[in-house]
């Protein structure tokens, strides 16, 4: 079927408009000038001088601590609640999940700085607080992922795994784990992303000594945009591409592995 030009100029615009802002960025992190009104000059320096500020570094640290244990928690406890959600349709808890979404981040963030200096003081607001906070709002992205891979399977496949003797425990690992895997990574990447370069609610709960890269990214452009912040935010769209290339290679895997654990078990 022969597509229409309108169709392809379409389709090559909104790519355009997603991509080339990206490109721009990553362009001017080699710019040579101070100023990022305009090119000067080819240069590595901006990179050399991310390197050895200590600042940054220290944010970097702090941001992939937080996305790194809030995604994994999100991802264990939203998994959890996703096919809780799917099997049982308890009552409470879809709307107990699904809220952090629909509230405003504004919101949210200063509801949990009022829980947490409440709760356990002024002083309490820390890395930990950030953690949690981060892991309030990424169970929500989880759970809704995992549900929707679950909504379109046929529930057969559980029910012969029941019938040929598998424990609830062998069921789930063999032939749940493999088929929602593909959600499960999905929800993870995303959780981690939202961590990652959060900035509303890591701003009202990390406290003054938890730097992290959005607020450090912040309080650098309150004076000027260098090309510095052009070379962190072309690292970091670096780090979200290995990623997702690493996902890509580890799901197939990880699910071709358990099928064959799974036709063991069978026979």
């Amino acid at each position: 079927m022969r597509r229409s030009p309108l169709l392809w100029i379409s389709s090559l615009a909104v790519y355009a408009f997603l991509y080339i802002p990206l490109l721009v960025v990553v362009i001017f992190s080699f710019n040579d000038s101070k100023l990022n009104a305009e090119w000067v000059g080819f240069t590595f320096d901006w990179y050399r001088v991310l390197v050895n500020d200590q600042m940054m570094i220290a944010a970097a640290v702090n941001s992939l601590i937080i996305a790194t244990v809030a995604a994994l928690l999100a991802t264990v406890l939203g998994t959890m609640a996703g096919i809780a959600m799917h099997r049982y349709r308890p009552r409470f808890l879809p709307f107990m999940t699904l809220t952090p979404l629909a509230m405003p981040e504004i919101l949210l963030g200063v509801s949990l700085l009022i829980f947490f200096i409440t709760v356990f003081g002024e002083e309490a607001l820390s890395l930990l607080t950030v953690i949690i906070a981060h892991t309030t709002f990424c169970i929500g992205f989880v759970a809704i992922i995992v549900r929707a891979r679950l909504t379109g399977m046929d529930e057969s496949i559980f029910e012969a795994a029941r019938d040929l003797g598998a424990t609830p425990w062998q069921s789930f690992r063999l032939i749940t784990l493999p088929l929602i895997m593909p959600a499960v990574i999905a929800g993870a990447l995303m959780s981690f992303t939202l961590s990652i370069d959060d900035f509303v609610i890591t701003f009202f709960t990390a406290g003054a000594g938890v730097p992290t890269l959005p607020l450090t990214i912040y309080t650098m452009i309150k004076i000027a945009v260098t090309p510095e912040v052009n070379a962190l935010s072309s690292l970091m769209m670096l780090l979200t591409l290995a990623l997702i290339v690493i996902a890509s290679r580890i799901a197939p895997g990880f699910i071709e592995n358990q099928r064959h654990h799974g036709e063991e078990y069978e026979t």
